[in-house]
């Protein structure tokens, strides 16, 4: 990969991942800009759902229910 294509895939991923920032977050570009790629993975893992844990049960929304009737 040349330079150009290497500068061209970094600028498309970083207006991607600022785009995502900006609509979940409301990041401003400085914002984006000065945050460190830690923090910008910290706050997509936090986002995602958990692999291993499954969809919620009816049976688990019941008994939720039955919690909140008190």
């Amino acid at each position: 990969m040349s330079a150009g294509e290497a500068a061209s895939r970094f600028a498309d991923s970083a207006n991607r991942l600022f785009g995502q920032c900006a609509l979940l977050l409301g990041w401003r570009p400085h914002e984006f800009w000065s945050s460190t790629p830690a923090e910008v993975a910290a706050i997509r893992d936090a986002l995602r759902a958990p692999e291993s844990q499954s969809s919620v049960s009816r049976s688990e929304i019941e008994r939720l229910m039955e919690i909140d009737d008190g």
